[in-house]
Formats: C-alpha cells, sequence, structure tokens
C-alpha cells in the first residue's frame, strides 16, 4: 500500500505513520530525512541541494522530486511505502503523481490526520526536548529519561511560532485535502484522540 501523510505540524501523523512502518512494514519517507542524508553522502543531489539549504534558499520541487524518486527505487518501498512531509503542495502532488505513474504504481491513500488548531498549539507548546538526544516528553520532564541530558523548549515549540507553522500549513499544504479528495483518496480520522484509538481507525480507514 502506498500512502501519503497530511495533517498539520503536531497533529500526530508522525507517531501514526511509524506505527503502520513497524506493523506492516511499508518504508517511511520523509523528505527531511532524505535531505539530510543526501547532504551529508554528499552525494550528486545533495550537493545541489545543500547549495540551496546553505543561501536560506528553499529546494526546487524538481530536486525534492528527483530525492523521492530514488528513495522508491529502493527494494524495501516496492512492498509499500508511506510519504511523510510530501508533497506540500497541489504542485508537487501533481509531478509526484506523473513520477509514479512512470513507474507504473499510484497512491492508495491520502491520510489526514485532522486535530484543531487550538489543540495542536496546546500539545506543541506543552513540549520540551532532550538537548542532548532529541527525545520529546511533556513540561514539567527536566531531565531526559532516556540519557538524562537537559530538557528545554525549542523555538519551533513557542506558540507565537507554533501559530506562524499553522497560518503556513493552511496556505500551503491544506489545498492538497481538496486535491486528494477530488481524487477519491482520502481518508480522515480525527487525531484529537488517544494515540490507540485514532491508529485503530487508521487501520480501519486502511482496511489493515
Amino acid at each position: 500500500m502506498n500512502i501519503v501523510l497530511l495533517g498539520a505540524p503536531g497533529a500526530g501523523k508522525g507517531t501514526q505513520g511509524q506505527k503502520l512502518v513497524e506493523d506492516c512494514g511499508f518504508a517511511h519517507i520523509s523528505t527531511g530525512d532524505l535531505l539530510r542524508a543526501a547532504v551529508k553522502a554528499g552525494s550528486e543531489l545533495g550537493v545541489k541541494a545543500k547549495s540551496y539549504m546553505e543561501s536560506g534558499q528553499l529546494v526546487p520541487d524538481q530536486l525534492v522530486i528527483d530525492m523521492v524518486k530514488e528513495r522508491l527505487d529502493s527494494d524495501d518501498a516496492n512492498k509499500g511505502f508511506i510519504l511523510d512531509g510530501f508533497p506540500r503542495n497541489t504542485a508537487q502532488a501533481v509531478a509526484l503523481d506523473s513520477e509514479l505513474a512512470d513507474m507504473g504504481r499510484d497512491l492508495d491513500a491520502a491520510l489526514l490526520v485532522s486535530v484543531p488548531d487550538e489543540a495542536v498549539v496546546a500539545r506543541l507548546s506543552s513540549r520540551r526536548t532532550c538537548k542532548s538526544c532529541g527525545y520529546t516528553a511533556p513540561a514539567g520532564t527536566d531531565t531526559c529519561p532516556r540519557c538524562e541530558g537537559e530538557m528545554y523548549q525549542r523555538d519551533d515549540d513557542k506558540a507565537e511560532t507554533i501559530q506562524h507553522r499553522l497560518d503556513t500549513y493552511h496556505t500551503q499544504t491544506a489545498p492538497l485535502i481538496e486535491y486528494y479528495k477530488g481524487h477519491s483518496i482520502l481518508k480522515e480520522v480525527d487525531g484529537n484522540r488517544p494515540v490507540d484509538e485514532v491508529y485503530a481507525d487508521v487501520k480501519d480507514l486502511l482496511n489493515l
């Protein structure tokens, strides 16, 4: 099964995607991870991406698509994949559909984890991150339970920054909901509940 994950930052789509990966063996494809890995490896695509990133520019859509396409050619993606963080807009969605068609593949579902903005702000602003290992925990956790490192609040998890990220999401990414609804593959789940309840519904929606 080939799936695109949709949802606002902090909606919990990454958590649901990871559970699907663990249970079903799908390849988890995060464009952020792909970019970082390509830059670190010094690949041809990574060198190109690094030049944009270092100058503060957005990495061009086609370069991201080329990275995704390269990743989709991997053996583990043949049994199914979950795209997390891509596409971010309808132009990228159209390009993705075209590339998949060239590969003789298509998307089975666009899974939307839906959470109200106020819940996202409350959820993310109460999150603390370990300076040493990146582990996340609720506010009030001063010492990392994994490595005993110092916990702090990232700038990304401050209320004003979260609202800006949500505004960007609604402007650029939310139109994807209509795009995939028009393709009759949108599956929406209420993400404002305990993780296991959400996951049970996800499996039902995807017939897993």
